[in-house]
């Protein structure tokens, strides 16, 4: 049995952070309507069936028959907007490969060749309208495809300009901007036939000095590249992972050096693993659902973060680090993404990172496919939802130096208290599947204990109460139970916020 004695007197800052650490994604597709991933079964969540393997020999035809075509989703939802507003202040990032191939028809005069997407006027001024009503700020990629520009031919600020213009004029300024989504994969990313890294690097350059000339209080931030560290499993290289799917990637080195403008903030996507749909694919990348409370597993997103972070420091030394995509799974997401399983790794993916670096972490997504905080369509709130909501309510900006090394059964993250009142605020993860941690608390604490039936359930329980939406979409009972100094039993795959 794992002890934990928590000594409030030992404690040490390390830093202070973001207080919008926890954003998220609302992909371009999501707003133009388009194609995502489709829905797994209710049998595929539960685990009592397997995702049917892929032709890996005609994968792109394959890739079509794991995605289907969804109308934009509705940023008006009243359910939609007061759940997101419960989370406080984020940023929202519109963007994804779709982003790249997307026209902005804003004047209704037709799409030119060589754009794939269309963006109208009145689809950006519903999720104008979703940023304002949260109080959020907003991050996008542009177009930068076969329609905008030839390979040979530099990229122009045509379509940039309209959608930042837009955007201001409406209450609204891009408040960050990343050039293009995924870049070392360009064969895949929607950028224009025969692109180079050199002509990359070259219009990478023309947005970068666009957007500080026009646009100066606009974060510029990149290279937003996509690539899986599996611990343990297998040592990937910048490109490893999911991209080596597709044929020849770039490195983060390769996408920067060279660059005459540098980024404001170092962004990068972060994903732990390739998701059942994907897993015949690509076998080694995806991990059992027996792993996902695994040491190995739960190490990816820190040695994420501390792999970036010498790309970070070398090229945006003294900068914030974004993960502008972060989840499960690539691919939408494992079958366990919406259930009580995939808690552990968000809420250890949000405490690891901040002893590590400042910065923000973008979900992926709010509100589409099985990684999604709430249901596509219907808005109901997953237990990941519930879990950040606590995040976002009790773990304040300054982090602590725990002093628990990290390991089974006590996963102990220690913050300042959101509501400003003198003491800490702890998070402490029991990921062992059979054994018990005992937490010896020097004082009266509120606990908030998470558990749930079993591992793989969608609904989450707080301190033994189901979270789910009351009448009128009220959420449910969160407050905590009141445990008196001395031992508290954290039992088997349970999480409990602290606050002293």
């Amino acid at each position: 049995m794992n002890i934990i004695n928590i000594n409030l007197e030992s404690l040490t800052k390390l830093r202070d952070v973001n207080e919008r650490l926890m954003s998220y994604n609302i992909e371009m597709t999501e707003v133009t309507g388009g194609t995502f991933w489709k829905a797994y079964t209710p049998k595929q969540v539960s685990g009592e069936e397997e995702f049917p393997p892929l032709d890996s020999k005609n994968f792109m035809q394959a890739m079509a028959n794991i995605m289907q075509v969804y109308p934009p989703i509705d940023t008006h939802n009243e359910r939609l907007i007061k759940l997101a507003k419960e989370f406080g202040p984020v940023w929202v990032r519109v963007s994804g490969t779709w982003s790249t191939k997307t026209y902005y028809d804003f004047d209704g005069k037709g799409v030119p060749e060589g754009y794939q997407n269309v963006l109208t006027k009145q689809q950006w001024y519903n999720l104008l309208d979703f940023v304002k009503a949260v109080g959020a700020k907003l991050l996008i990629s542009v177009a930068n495809c076969e329609g905008l520009h030839k390979a040979s031919e530099p990229w122009n600020p045509s379509q940039a300009e309209q959608i930042f213009k837009l955007s201001e004029e409406y209450g609204v300024p891009v408040s960050a901007a990343e050039f293009m989504n995924e870049p070392n994969i360009l064969e895949y990313s929607g950028s224009p036939r025969g692109y180079t890294k050199e002509q990359y690097i070259r219009d990478q350059d023309l947005f970068n000095a666009w957007v500080k000339e026009n646009y100066p209080d606009c974060l510029i931030v990149g290279p937003c590249t996509v690539a899986m560290e599996m611990g343990d499993k297998s040592k990937q290289s910048a490109s490893g992972g999911i991209v080596s799917m597709f044929g020849n990637s770039l490195s983060t080195d390769e996408l920067i050096e060279g660059s005459k403008v540098p980024f404001d903030v170092y962004s990068y996507h972060y994903y732990n693993g390739i998701s059942d749909r994907l897993a015949s694919v690509m076998p080694s990348m995806h991990w059992s659902p027996d792993k996902t409370l695994s040491e190995d597993y739960l190490a990816v997103a820190p040695n994420s973060a501390l792999m970036n972070t010498a790309a970070r420091d070398k090229y945006v030394p003294g900068g914030e680090m974004w993960v502008t995509e972060s989840g499960d799974a690539g691919g939408g997401g494992d079958t366990w993404a919406s259930t009580y399983m995939e808690v552990f790794r968000t809420l250890n993916e949000l405490g690891t990172f901040v002893t590590i670096t400042d910065g923000v972490i973008f979900h992926n997504t709010l509100a589409s496919s099985a990684y999604g905080f709430l249901e596509h369509g219907t808005f109901v709130p997953r237990p990941n939802y519930f879990a950040v909501l606590l995040w976002t309510r009790l773990m304040g900006n300054t982090v602590y130096d725990s002093k628990e090394e990290i390991r089974e059964g006590a996963h102990v993250f220690a913050h300042s208290r959101k509501d400003g009142k003198d003491g800490v605020a702890y998070l402490v993860i029991n990921n062992s599947h059979t054994e018990s941690t005992t937490i010896n608390l020097p004082k009266e604490a509120e606990v908030y204990e998470l558990h749930a039936d079993h591992i793989r359930s969608q609904v989450m329980k707080l301190n033994g109460r189901e979270l789910v939406l009351g009448e009128n979409d009220e959420l449910p009972d969160l407050s905590p139970v009141k445990v008196q100094a001395g031992a508290f039993e954290l039992k088997p795959e349970r999480i409990a916020f602290i606050v002293l």
